[in-house]
């Protein structure tokens, strides 16, 4: 909770002081990945990686590929930063060539790093003693004496690999809801630019707390789970609007086009939406909550006072 009110307070001050913090951060557990796949891959035994994808242990999402669906659906909330780059288009020099840099870009690295980390995890450790909330450590831990060193810019690397992910989601929704605003989908509040850092600094302010209530009640596991199933939704909805408005509305003026319509929209909406089948019941009785409350907001304002008419 503290980590969240240090972020909040950065990005209220200005987006300069946040992109220099999350330079260092980055850096820092960039470092720390690169350490452990470099001294750590010395250390794999290639016999955890048999059988590859283990069986199922008969209940859906234990292992075996529903164990595959679910553990991408669960994880998603780990990749959701690139998309966020999206919402800075605003505050970008050329948004029309950077934006899409930034996200594929950021998406590539990031999922390499994710598949050579794993490797050399599982390598270490079997995968059945990875089911902690810390399992670099655990491997760190396993390898014995030669990788001892590297165990406290470990934890320092998972603290900065939190720091940054909530920066970048600090960063991402006040910005969003600036834009709601904009439209009349939200109060004028949260469209309000601070006079001197120039930031929506109300709306930062109230994600930060909302952020943190929410981080002080429930457990991590679910908050994640939530995230990610709200996410995919999100990118369910983008992916079938793309390819609805590029019928109804081919006049748009499209500063960013998707490429192979229909083909791209139908593949990305299929890809999210059997990611969500894959998450726990309790997860989608979580996503339901969170509709409800989204369409008392739109119903009860949002569509009174919206300015962007069909």
């Amino acid at each position: 909770m503290g980590i969240i009110g240090f972020v909040t307070c950065l990005l209220v001050l200005g987006i300069k002081e946040s992109a220099n913090f999350n330079n260092i951060i980055v850096f820092i557990k960039i470092t720390v990945v690169l350490l452990f796949v470099i001294f750590g891959i010395s250390h794999v035994n290639t016999a955890n990686w048999v059988p590859f994808i283990p069986p199922n242990t008969g209940e859906f999402g234990y292992f075996g590929y529903s164990g595959i669906l679910r553990g991408a659906g669960v994880i998603f909330f780990a990749y959701i930063g690139f998309d966020a780059v999206s919402t800075a288009a605003q505050e970008a020099k050329n948004p029309q060539r950077d934006m899409p840099i930034g996200i594929l870009a950021s998406l590539a690295i990031s999922t390499v790093l994710y598949i050579i980390v794993a490797l050399v995890l599982t390598g270490i450790v079997p995968y059945p003693q990875l089911n902690v909330p810390d399992p670099m450590a655990v491997g760190v831990d396993a390898a014995g004496p030669a990788l001892r060193w590297l165990a406290p810019l470990v934890k320092i690397g998972a603290i900065a690999g939190l720091s940054s992910v909530i920066l970048v989601m600090l960063f991402g929704q006040p910005r969003i809801f600036y834009s709601m605003a904009k439209d009349g989908l939200l109060p004028p509040m949260f469209g309000e630019v601070h006079p001197k850092f120039k930031t929506p600094y109300k709306s930062t302010i109230l994600t930060g707390v909302v952020a943190m209530l929410l981080a002080g009640l429930f457990p991590l596991g679910i908050l994640g789970q939530l995230v990610s199933i709200g996410t995919l939704l999100a990118f369910f909805i983008v992916c079938m609007g793309i390819w609805i408005l590029r019928h109804k509305r081919p006049d748009l003026k499209r500063p960013f086009k998707t490429p192979w319509v229909p083909f791209v929209p139908i593949m990305g909406g299929l890809c999210a939406l059997i990611q969500m089948i894959g998450l726990p019941v309790t997860t989608w009785i979580g996503l339901v909550v969170w509709l409800i409350i989204g369409l008392i907001i739109y119903f009860g304002y949002g569509r009174k006072n919206c300015s962007v008419k069909s």
